[in-house]
């Protein structure tokens, strides 16, 4: 997975910083260090370019969270992703004063399944969606009511949901459609329909104008995230449906999205190809390959295969 490095003069002083503990490491074999040190290296340039991180010792939880997040909506796999955490604390441990200790695998919030191209069925049936709205009604969270439908009718990324602004919101609803600056920076609208529109309109009476609809001011944007996703987590098993073995998360709503719209534009007359391109570009990705990842509920007869 390679970036596109924006903010080069950072990630070049990150490296050197890695490079510096490179050089002491005698663990591990020939193979192991060369792994871990590139895997290092790509989460330098994440740092860099999300983060404007100077320093690896200021490495926390969030930035963890972050990349997670990131590396799973990239297609990678839980053992790629896992492997990529083991680097990121092995080389943790040998900093000398590091400001921060990083979580563990389980205190991330963050689920590391497997992910396969195409393979995964991830959607949310409409009656589990309906019940863990219900869920967040019952306890007056209609900001996540909103990040909820943000998902699973426009395909918002969780990252994305947390950084909307009043302004934002405004905007969305007197164009009846978002605009949204996701992962690296690119820019892309994505109309809303009226059940965001009136979640987004509920959620702007209750937050001051300038700031962040979903993020209390005395809240980090990383503990709501991960109150969003422990929420889901809590309540998954009471919501899922009879029988079904389908992983339940935030992301797995733009799964639903992205399902639901390429079947939605294959029946309005568009070809599987069109139709392909056009849920590419909603989602806000450029691989083919990655977005067979959210259509793999979608029977692979009807679907665009690269």
């Amino acid at each position: 997975m390679a970036r596109n490095i924006e903010n080069m003069g950072i990630y070049l002083s990150l490296v050197s910083q890695l490079d510096k503990l490179a050089r002491h490491n005698r663990q591990g074999s020939f193979r192991t260090k060369e792994r871990y040190y590139e895997a290092m290296k790509r989460f330098c340039a994440y740092l860099a370019d999300e983060f404007h991180l100077q320093k690896l010792e200021n490495i926390s939880g969030k930035h963890l969270v972050s990349y997670v997040i990131y590396l799973q909506d990239s297609g990678k796999s839980a053992s790629t992703i896992k492997t990529d955490l083991a680097a990121i604390r092995f080389f943790h441990d040998k900093m000398s004063n590091p400001k921060y200790r990083l979580p563990t695998n389980d205190e991330l919030a963050v689920e590391l399944e497997r992910r396969c191209f195409g393979g995964t069925d991830r959607t949310w049936s409409m009656t589990e969606f309906n019940k863990m709205l219900g869920k967040a009604l019952a306890i007056d969270r209609y900001d996540f009511i909103l990040a909820l439908y943000l998902a699973r009718f426009a395909g918002l990324r969780i990252h994305e949901c947390f950084r909307i602004d009043t302004a934002t919101a405004e905007r969305a609803l007197r164009e009846n459609a978002i605009t949204i600056k996701g992962k690296g920076g690119k820019v892309r609208t994505v109309p809303i329909n009226e059940k965001i529109a009136i979640a987004m309109r509920k959620q702007l009476e209750r937050t001051p104008r300038g700031h962040k609809l979903l993020v209390p001011d005395d809240v980090p944007t990383d503990r709501a995230i991960n109150h969003l996703q422990f929420f889901i987590m809590k309540h998954r098993e009471e919501v899922r449906d009879v029988d079904s073995d389908r992983p339940m998360t935030f992301h797995g709503l733009r799964h639903t999205y992205a399902a639901e719209k390429y079947q939605e534009l294959v029946d309005s007359g568009k070809s599987p190809l069109d139709a392909h391109f056009e849920v590419s570009r909603l989602l806000g990705h450029e691989r083919p390959d990655v977005t067979n990842i959210y259509l793999a509920s979608v029977r692979k007869g009807d679907k665009h295969e690269q």
